[in-house]
């Protein structure tokens, strides 16, 4: 337990830096230059107008409330079964997740920060999908581009999938639930490129936490 906790600790400053570094940083300017092609080209607006529909907001509702509570509850979840049946995977699971939800959290925030992007209204008005205020939170930290929920998500499922090379089945269902959650949040509280650089920057995050805790994963065990 205090060996995990002091690697979430100590790898959490170097892991945060490693999501900018050598090539990860061409992953964040992809999700920048997407973003730019899906405003400029109308997609987001015409995607908003098109998910409208009660039937597919009401599929995709939960999914704000689980991208929410899940990155609390089964990090902590796998850090206590772990603990009490003493299996170091899953306990090494939930820390890795732990970690890579923090790191999701703290990176999509400081993009919010700087970029100011309102979120879309309930129903359709004036195109607010080009809309950015750019400076230090001129537009908050907790509406805009990217979304967190899906940063968040998608840090977490791709640590299970680099964690856990064994249990692919693991990672695509975490991955499936990722999936869920971006979407979700792009027709209720999202453009759709706020899920889109979401995806992108999130699972740079879990490769670069993933790596970390499955080399650690290595050492306990050898």
């Amino acid at each position: 337990m205090l060996r995990a906790m002091k690697h979430f600790l100590r790898s959490l400053p170097g892991n945060v830096i490693g999501c900018f570094k050598d090539r990860m940083i061409f992953w964040h300017i992809a999700a920048i230059g997407l973003t730019f092609a899906l405003v400029i080209s109308g997609w987001d607006w015409r995607y908003f107008l098109s998910t409208r529909n009660p039937g597919l907001r009401g599929w995709a509702w939960p999914a704000v409330g689980l991208g929410m509570l899940l990155p609390i509850a089964v990090p902590l979840g796998l850090i206590a079964a772990g603990a009490l049946l003493r299996r170091r995977v899953v306990m090494m699971t939930g820390w890795a997740m732990g970690q890579a939800a923090l790191i999701g959290l703290l990176v999509s925030s400081a993009y919010k920060a700087v970029t100011g992007r309102p979120h879309p209204g309930r129903n359709a008005g004036a195109d607010l999908s080009h809309v950015f205020r750019f400076g230090f939170l001129r537009g908050g930290m907790f509406w805009g581009w990217p979304s967190s929920h899906t940063t968040v998500a998608f840090a977490m499922a791709l640590a299970v999938f680099t964690l856990l090379p064994r249990q692919r089945w693991l990672g695509a269902a975490a991955i499936a639930y990722a999936l869920y959650v971006g979407i979700g949040v792009s027709m209720t509280i999202h453009w759709f490129s706020d899920f889109a650089a979401g995806a992108i920057i999130g699972s740079v995050i879990g490769v670069v936490v993933g790596r970390s805790f499955g080399e650690r994963l290595k050492g306990m065990t050898n």
